[in-house]
């Protein structure tokens, strides 16, 4: 989870604060000597650390914070507002020209995932009822282009090439009169990367911006790399002047510290994050979502957003009235957890619930798609009367659905147990509505309480 050591430092000096009451200066600066280790161990540019702890210490050592009845949630707030700016203030949305296509070049050193990146942004606008055409400009790594044809394929989207014999500059000014006689309204140009910053790269990327003039040159960076990402981000917007960045393998860096630190340093916005291998794992980069996410204050939006894009609003609705009225049987519970696996992985979905990281069982909750596929197995290995009726499943029955789904029997126990324990309590939601409220829901939060395992975790 990115952001993850962060998060917990940031919410464990928080909380103290919150215990304490009133507040005095010698409270908030603890808390922000705190709040500096924490960035800087995140691997925050320094300078923009020493900033944006000035900033928040004159903002929160005012009387309004220090004699208001909640000091401690002015201070995150303030925390919250500071970190929000620092990463942007709001989101940069990828340009659009007046006269289509709107060209974009992608441009990084190389291993950081920009033709993955370039296919992943074409099937965002495709979902948003663009036509992009992609263009192979990457005429050195060997399979580049191969790389970028089959992902073409695999989105259905055209891509341009002129074999590795033209240079980049003519296959891009191609592309663009192609992309224009074919009514293609965005137009991404995949370059080729280095594995150091050096000037024939940087020359032949000049010659590309001067021939087709685009709309947005993103720069595609790893943020597992830290600090090096903020310098390559400074480097090439100094020569190119980026309109953008692309962070990659965001999920993947614990500490988050190019995500704080790259708007700061080069004044060039996050326009997306890569959270995931798959191609629809890229997010539009919105800074007070992720000033929220490090706060623990979730990231309902976001979720709210990814569940209107993948889950079937029908199907949501009559789950919502076999649950309620306890029909939910095997079958449902297999079309609920495919349902789920659109919105992406369990354990970024429970990072966007204000407060998950604190409950019980939530913070170690890992679920692969390998533990899916194995409680998946469980199920289709019943009969159809036995995914109808759970209740038919005796020690015999269990027996054998071990043995088809290469499972122990104390595996395929401990899964009829929750998925009945998980029945029982859908119907104390139920009953909470009725004259039995109060008491259903102690008997709830008890459950809740004892924190949520899967079969195989």
């Amino acid at each position: 989870m990115a952001f993850e050591g962060l998060a917990t430092r940031l919410q464990n000096v928080f909380s103290r604060l919150r215990g304490k009451g009133k507040l005095t200066e010698d409270d908030v600066n603890e808390a922000l000597r705190e709040v500096r280790l924490a960035l800087l161990e995140a691997d925050v540019n320094f300078k923009v650390v020493k900033e944006f702890i000035a900033k928040v210490k004159e903002r929160a050592i005012g009387q309004e914070v220090l004699e208001s009845f909640t000091p401690a949630m002015v201070v995150v707030d303030i925390v919250n507002k500071e970190l929000t700016e620092l990463m942007g203030g709001s989101q940069s949305k990828l340009a659009r020209s007046n006269r289509p296509p709107t060209v974009v070049l992608m441009v990084g050193l190389q291993g950081a995932g920009k033709t993955t990146a370039t296919g992943k942004l074409a099937k965002m606008l495709v979902q948003q009822n663009h036509r992009p055409l992609l263009a192979a400009g990457d005429i050195y790594r060997p399979a580049a282009i191969k790389q970028l044809q089959v992902l073409g394929e695999q989105l259905k989207v055209p891509v341009f090439t002129m074999g590795d014999q033209v240079s980049p500059v003519e296959i891009a000014k191609n592309a663009l009169q192609h992309a224009k006689d074919n009514g293609n309204d965005y137009l991404i140009v995949d370059t080729a990367g280095r594995l150091h910053i050096d000037e024939g790269l940087m020359e032949e990327l000049k010659q590309i911006v001067a021939a087709i003039s685009p709309d947005e040159i993103l720069l595609v960076v790893d943020a597992m790399t830290g600090q090096d990402a903020v310098n390559v981000a400074e480097s090439f917007h100094k020569q190119l002047e980026l309109t953008g960045v692309v962070l990659t393998k965001l999920d993947g860096d614990t500490r988050g510290g190019a995500a704080i630190s790259v708007k700061a340093v080069t004044g060039c916005p996050i326009k997306f994050a890569g959270i995931g291998e798959k191609l629809d794992a890229l997010e539009p980069f919105h800074p007070d979502r992720m000033a929220s996410r490090i706060l623990g204050m979730g990231d309902m939006l976001t979720l709210i957003e990814k569940a209107q894009a993948g889950i079937d609003a029908e199907k949501a609705k009559e789950m919502e009235r076999k649950m309620r009225t306890a029909e939910f049987t095997f079958d449902d519970f297999l079309d609920q957890m495919e349902q789920v696996k659109k919105l992406g992985p369990l354990d970024q979905i429970l990072d966007m619930l204000p407060g998950a990281n604190k409950m019980k069982g939530m913070k170690d909750l890992k679920v692969d798609d390998k533990q899916m596929a194995r409680i998946a197995a469980i199920v289709k290995s019943m009969t159809k009367e036995e995914r109808q009726n759970p209740d038919m499943l005796s020690p015999s029955r269990r027996k054998r659905l071990a043995a088809g789904s290469g499972n122990s029997v104390q595996d395929v126990n401990r899964f009829i147990k929750q998925f009945d324990d998980m029945r029982k309590m859908m119907k104390q939601f139920s009953s909470m509505m009725g004259p039995k409220g109060p008491k259903a829901l102690k008997g709830l939060k008890g459950k809740l309480g004892k924190g949520m395992k899967f079969p195989f975790g």
